[in-house]
């Protein structure tokens, strides 16, 4: 059936090529995941900050490894771009594309950081050069940061990475305490 306005994004053209290793100006490397990647993603999985803001439960080295291959499917499946954040030989942080829209050029980011990388400016940082990845290569137009209201350490990414505050999503998220209302921020393409 024809549409008036085509997609806008080429999801073909992410499933013929690898997933891209991205850096920043500052010495931080995006790879892909690896199977290798399975016993920092137990520690990241088992930490009780990032247990809190996540519900998958990650309880062995084997639930880490079935996880990455989840999100290295992502972008077989032309739906998603998980990278691990590298800063010098240290697993730093996860960051990722999440549920693109082809039709309508947009996506969502989300993230998390090691114990030992919090507070040091790593996940803003990969949040602009995945950001800038989706702008400039990709052709994406929107990409939405949610996160609890109860995250501040959150929302000050999003701040720092030009996110506009657009509102508050309603009891939007189980959680495991319960039901969340959810921070929606943005950022469009200039």
């Amino acid at each position: 059936m024809a549409v008036r306005v085509p997609g806008l994004v080429d999801v073909e053209k992410l499933r013929r090529t690898a997933q891209p290793t991205l850096s920043t100006k500052d010495g931080l490397l995006l790879r892909p995941f690896r199977a290798d990647d399975a016993p920092d993603v137990l520690i990241a999985y088992t930490d009780p900050v990032t247990r809190q803001w996540h519900n998958r439960l990650v309880d062995t080295e084997d639930d880490a490894r079935k996880l990455i291959e989840e999100w290295l499917q992502g972008w077989t499946a032309g739906t998603d771009a998980l990278w691990a954040v590298i800063d010098g030989d240290t697993f730093a942080a996860r960051i990722g594309l999440r549920r693109f829209s082809i039709r309508d050029a947009s996506a969502e980011i989300g993230y998390w950081a090691m114990p030992n990388a919090r507070g040091r400016g790593v996940v803003p940082r990969a949040v602009d050069a995945v950001t800038g990845w989706a702008f400039d290569e990709i052709g994406f137009h929107r990409i939405e940061l949610n996160h609890s209201v109860h995250n501040p350490a959150s929302c000050r990414v999003a701040e720092k990475t030009g996110f506009a505050l657009e509102g508050v999503k309603r009891a939007a998220a189980m959680h495991a305490d319960g039901w969340h209302d959810m921070h929606l921020h943005a950022k469009v393409a200039h």
